[in-house]
């Protein structure tokens, strides 16, 4: 009876601490400028929503910021071992890019959800189809697209 308790405490932590980190993102989010299109083929999204590459070290910064990527609240990245406090939530991101394409990859950025219907992670490049958001919120995006690009080189170097 005890575990059962514990267990519904620390869930209810961890769904308070991702609520406030995404409200914290959200508040440090792209500007409601207007998505850059982009196709879904398949089952990722093959073209750069820039049109260059992103770059790994800008990536590095968005995946260990707090109020930005916010990655390491859920996942755990060996080579960011330095960082404090990595996630068990998640998977480990380590190898990722051994598991998934560059589109898959960059369409989980995007939208999780695409993916994986039952995620808790976050839509980092769309800004709308929620619901109760925030006024101060609404139309913006976590990642700006660039920032998507940059994460996804950083992830893209994890093999």
């Amino acid at each position: 009876m005890g575990v059962d308790w514990k267990h519904k405490t620390i869930r209810a932590c961890i769904g308070l601490g991702l609520g406030l980190g995404m409200s914290a993102m959200l508040a440090t989010g792209a500007a409601a400028e207007g998505l850059v299109k982009y196709e879904v083929v398949d089952d990722g999204v093959p073209q750069s929503l820039t049109g260059k590459p992103g770059d790994a070290e800008r990536g590095r910064k968005v995946i260990i910021n707090r109020k930005q990527g916010n990655c390491l609240a859920c996942h755990a990245i060996s080579v960011l071992a330095s960082e404090p406090f990595h996630g068990e939530i998640g998977p480990s991101l380590d190898g990722v890019a051994e598991r998934y394409s560059e589109a898959q990859l960059r369409l989980i950025l995007i939208n999780a959800k695409a993916v994986f219907p039952d995620t808790i992670m976050p839509a980092f490049y769309r800004n709308d189809g929620f619901t109760r958001v925030m006024k101060k919120f609404r139309g913006k995006t976590i990642l700006t697209a660039q920032q998507v690009e940059d994460v996804l080189a950083f992830l893209k170097a994890l093999k």
